[in-house]
């Protein structure tokens, strides 16, 4: 029997690490989250007025928890579950069985987000400032802040309502940080203004020099990096990703933007509102990324190129120019889907080819022979 097992813990939202809210009622569940609700088909009390303690994937819910469905891959895990009630497309409304109410939306997706994080709401900061903290003299930490052991919070920096401030995170002179925002532990920000409600999860590095220097006759010497970091409302930076300041400018992440661990930001780089950059991408420097751009895991961007509206570049993209608003391209040099598909099966056609007579044979003659290294 595992730990867990033996603790009695079951099921998503573990009461050792998530806080939990609740119960709700489903007619409650279902005006949050904005989907329509249709009662099971089995009698019984009105389906408004049950009680759902939590929420639990499809093969293990019980009558007391919400599920949901959003894949027709896991279709028959629906038939066969003991939910309570279920969050599901109006496709899949029928499928829902007798004794389970169906919450019926367009999206179930953002719904079962939205129903998730009513039963396992963020903790609320714990106004106060941990004694090991160190503020230095004119820093401002608003009263309903709250700050973790060994923090640092560097002379002038400001540190907005509710924020919380992880244990040894150190926030550098002048920083500001604006309402809500979470700072994971070992952060470090520099150089930087953050918007309302940015999380920065634990070992994110905003602010640091940025990558630049000269060649001068003795070898390289250091630009200096005058610029900054802006981070806009609801922008949230994985574990260990890097955003370096700007050079001369400054460097912008827009409004809602999402970027996955280990992702790497160079100076001056823009990017656009809700923009999203999956783990271990890098984009280099002076690079502009317009709204709504995705960049998948372990892409590449060469700096000075600009990423149109809502393009989307694949897994270990090589991009070395501008790429067009809409456009979705793979492979590298980054070429549209189509193209790089077909370049894949025309190669693989000449594969499986026959080789030309002799063309595995050794040269003979003056310079024949086998050469070597």
């Amino acid at each position: 029997m595992s730990s867990a097992q033996a603790q009695g813990v079951s099921g998503p939202g573990d009461a050792r690490f998530f806080s939990r809210s609740g119960p709700h009622t489903i007619g409650a569940i279902a005006a949050h989250i904005g989907a329509a609700l249709r009662p099971p088909a089995a009698g019984g009390e009105d389906a408004a007025t049950v009680l759902l303690a939590s929420v639990a994937p499809l093969q293990g819910a019980g009558a007391d928890q919400l599920s949901f469905l959003d894949n027709r891959r896991y279709l028959p895990l629906l038939s066969e579950t003991g939910a309570g009630a279920v969050i599901v497309s109006p496709a899949f409304a029928d499928k829902v069985p007798s004794g389970t109410a169906a919450l019926v939306t367009s999206d179930p997706y953002l719904a079962w987000a939205r129903a998730a994080a009513l039963f396992h709401p963020k903790d609320a900061a714990r106004p106060g400032i941990h004694p090991t903290a160190h503020i230095e003299d004119g820093a401002f930490v608003d009263p309903a802040a709250e700050i973790g052991p060994f923090v640092l919070i560097g002379k002038g920096a400001e540190i907005g309502a509710r924020c919380i401030v992880s244990g040894h995170a150190a926030i550098g002179a002048g920083v500001v940080l604006g309402e809500d925002c979470r700072i994971g532990s070992h952060v470090t920000v520099s150089h930087a203004i953050l918007g309302a409600r940015v999380t920065l999860h634990p070992g994110a590095r905003i602010g640091q020099e940025g990558f630049g220097f000269a060649v001068g006759p003795a070898g390289f010497e250091t630009v200096p990096q005058l610029g900054r970091v802006l981070l806009g409302d609801d922008v949230e930076v994985g574990a260990n990703a890097t955003i370096d300041r700007g050079s001369s400018q400054d460097t912008v992440i827009g409004a809602g933007s999402r970027l996955d661990n280990l992702v790497q930001i160079g100076h001056n780089v823009r990017l656009g509102r809700c923009c999203i950059i999956v783990a271990q991408a890098g984009i280099s420097g002076s690079t502009e990324l317009e709204d709504f751009v995705t960049i998948a895991a372990q892409a590449g961007l060469i700096g000075h190129i600009r990423i149109g509206r809502k393009a989307r570049v694949g897994a270990q993209c090589g991009v070395m120019a501008d790429v067009e608003a809409g456009s979705d391209v793979i492979g590298s040099p980054a070429m549209p889907f189509r193209e790089f598909f077909r370049n894949v099966a025309t190669l693989r056609r000449l594969s499986k080819r026959p080789a030309p007579a002799g063309a595995g044979d050794s040269p003979s003659g003056p310079g024949g022979g086998e050469q070597r290294d």
